[in-house]
């Protein structure tokens, strides 16, 4: 089997290529990721002599590129992480997330449609289905009605719906998935639980959002995977999966654990204003891959957390060249750090 990864030195990305060529030795990954801020080939370190493993540097935009790669490789799958994906950035610069999570989704799936209809699994986001009220136990199911709230909402939602529109008009084979927020390592140090660690760990405060019992549900970047892997080999064509932990933590939780994990006080916490359009809660409702695929979530939080936080705590070679890179100050929506 040959597989296009797009986004795979993003967080999630490469996580997955790891996950891949561990399980089946035999496939073939070809990387392409243009490598902004966030895309990282240090994530790959450990893959990159493997002669079953590929980088091509470029963009999802890129049409000949695209074809080059699916011709030359033979490519039998095409797994799109490829997006723009800090909402806060989406604040600034929201043009850039409708070009590359909207046309460049687009482009992916005219390649897969003029090559004999590649197989394309596409991952999205919980929150294309906008929030859910504090105070409430409602989920988002699969036939949830799409309400994105900010730009990088939106942007996943329109790329959602271009792929269901190449099942429906061209019956190209696609698959979607829809998780709730990923944790683990080499996530990059903008998003809550890596920013908070390598903050705390240079022994600086953390920005917690004014409503910072906002809610969300968590799912170890492993069991996204894990999940993924399903979807491909198993899923129904043409159709959606949700996936998620069903465990919730506000924002005040998570900070709250990971003071304590590294010993720091409560007055480490700096309260910040939130960002325009900040949803309350998302929460997935997963009894769909669990029932068809036989999916569960096998990492529990607070381990999988505390196994996170020991990460970032080893890996300082890694995370701290990316402090100093293009990172938001939070609660200034016009100012980089």
């Amino acid at each position: 089997m040959k597989l296009l990864v797009t986004g795979g030195a993003g967080f999630i990305g490469s996580n997955f290529i790891h996950y891949i060529l561990k399980k089946y030795p035999d496939y073939q990954v070809v990387n392409l990721d243009i490598l902004t801020y966030a895309g990282n080939l240090e994530n790959l370190k450990a893959v990159e002599l493997n002669p079953q493993y590929t980088f091509v540097k470029g963009d999802i935009g890129d049409y000949d590129l695209v074809d080059k790669i699916v011709k030359d490789h033979k490519v039998d799958m095409i797994v799109n992480f490829a997006a723009e994906s800090h909402n806060s950035w989406a604040i600034i610069d929201p043009g850039k997330f409708f070009k590359t999570n909207v046309l460049g989704t687009q482009n992916l799936l005219e390649v897969a449609r003029k090559n004999g209809g590649i197989r394309f699994h596409h991952i999205s986001t919980c929150e294309v289905y906008g929030d859910l009220p504090l105070d409430s136990d409602k989920k988002f199911t699969e036939n949830s009605p799409y309400l994105p709230r900010t730009p990088y909402n939106a942007s996943k939602a329109a790329s959602d719906l271009a792929v269901r529109v190449y099942f429906d008009t061209f019956k190209l084979p696609v698959t979607i998935s829809n998780c709730s927020n990923n944790y683990g390592p080499y996530q990059f140090p903008e998003k809550l639980i890596p920013l908070f660690v390598t903050n705390l760990l240079k022994n600086k405060k953390v920005p917690v959002y004014k409503n910072s019992q906002n809610r969300r549900e968590w799912l170890h970047v492993l069991d996204h995977c894990q999940a993924v892997d399903l979807i491909l080999h198993q899923g129904k064509i043409g159709e959606t999966y949700n996936v998620g932990s069903g465990v919730e933590q506000s924002v005040e939780q998570i900070t709250d654990f990971i003071l304590k994990e590294l010993g720091q006080p409560q007055s480490m916490k700096e309260y910040v204003q939130d960002r325009p359009g900040h949803d309350r809660r998302y929460l997935l409702d997963a009894s769909k891959i669990k029932k068809e695929l036989g999916w569960q979530p096998k990492i529990a939080f607070e381990q999988g957390l505390k196994d996170t936080i020991k990460w970032y705590i080893d890996n300082p070679r890694w995370w701290q060249p990316l402090k100093e890179k293009n990172i938001l100050v939070e609660g200034d929506w016009s100012k980089k750090k």
